[in-house]
């Protein structure tokens, strides 16, 4: 989220709703994810796509927060040919209006889990809990004006990028509206809420960062943040991010992020003072509801192993005497059995 180089520009056009032209790199990755959070029902949740296509499969991922703290979850890798629509493994996303109104809907099955740390294990999640029916429409609008783009130089023309160390070449993001209907097995929960919806592309691999802290949240549908600290690779970090309130985006230009750890290194709350460019200041606070972690593993060409966590807590937030909610997405990867977030202070 820092300043424009000289000579760059963010491009964004209505047409990046859709996917793009792949290209060669082998680990291309369209990615578009969506979350919501009810204030009144305390339920919510993430669903996201991701398209490999040069890989020939996409990633599909929904994650369901109970308001008892269990957690319905989905993940699978079905085939896909070619890069023409955000839909398989019966997740789909439709783009109804580009920049204002998008429909999540998904039919299948999820984990339920009275225990989502379980998942740490995937193999124990999958052995100790039942799978069940689990379908979801949600239709979003966009409530903030759009965020991000595709970084370009001053005459329009793209920048190469090293496939092997990237991350996605461009990022947008949306704070949201959301309105429908998710089921997880014979419970039905009737959702308006609040949330973020992210979209990227690009080569990518979760290894290409070396951390980050993630916090997408809302107190209202006119008021809302995205927390972003994330490691420099050079053993310093980035604090940046931005807060929505009063139609506009107002940058994050200091974030000085604290968290609480369990036994697993897991967050369990949170505590940010954030200074924007407009000089405001904010101090948020942050309590992990529920948490599920999650892995990405990849070896190397030369045979190294290579692991990622990412821990996902729908948080209850507080700033001032407001009360919203939101996630805390944590990303490390996992060197020595140690997290290198935790080992650069984060």
């Amino acid at each position: 989220m820092a300043k424009m180089p000289a000579g760059f520009k963010t491009r964004l056009e209505p047409q990046d709703e859709f996917p793009h032209e792949p290209g060669d790199a082998k680990n291309y990755n369209e990615s578009m994810y969506f979350n919501v959070f009810d204030p009144k029902s305390k339920a919510g949740g993430w669903f996201r796509i991701g398209n490999r296509p040069n890989e020939k499969y996409a990633e599909i991922t929904v994650c369901i927060y109970l308001p008892d703290g269990r957690i319905g979850f989905a993940f699978a890798r079905p085939p896909i040919e070619g890069n023409t629509e955000m839909a398989a493994g019966g997740l789909r996303i439709d783009v109804v209006e580009p920049f204002k109104r998008l429909k999540v809907s998904y039919t299948g099955k999820a984990l339920l889990m009275e225990r989502p740390h379980e998942m740490a294990d995937p193999k124990t999640a999958y052995r100790n809990n039942p799978s069940v029916p689990c379908s979801v429409e949600l239709d979003f609008e966009g409530a903030s004006p759009m965020f991000g783009g595709e970084t370009v130089r001053e005459d329009g023309s793209s920048i190469e990028v090293d496939p092997e160390k990237s991350f996605a070449k461009a990022h947008y993001e949306q704070h949201c509206t959301a309105k429908g209907v998710i089921v997880v097995g014979d419970e039905r929960f009737e959702i308006s809420g609040n949330g973020l919806r992210d979209k990227s592309w690009g080569p990518r691999h979760w290894q290409a960062i070396d951390w980050y802290r993630w916090c997408p949240l809302n107190f209202g549908p006119d008021f809302g943040m995205m927390l972003s600290v994330a490691g420099d690779g050079q053993g310093g970090a980035r604090q940046g991010g931005m807060v929505f309130r009063d139609g506009v985006y107002d940058l994050i230009e200091e974030c000085a992020l604290e968290t609480d750890w369990d036994e697993n290194d897991y967050q369990t709350g949170l505590r940010a003072k954030v200074r924007t460019a407009a000089g405001k200041r904010y101090e948020v606070t942050g309590k992990v509801l529920s948490l599920i972690p999650l892995r990405n593993r990849r070896t190397t060409p030369d045979g190294k192993e290579l692991q990622t966590r990412i821990t996902e807590g729908m948080t209850e937030y507080r700033c001032g005497d407001l009360v919203g909610y939101g996630l805390s997405e944590y990303l490390d990867q996992i060197v020595d059995g140690v997290a290198t977030g935790r080992t650069a202070g984060y």
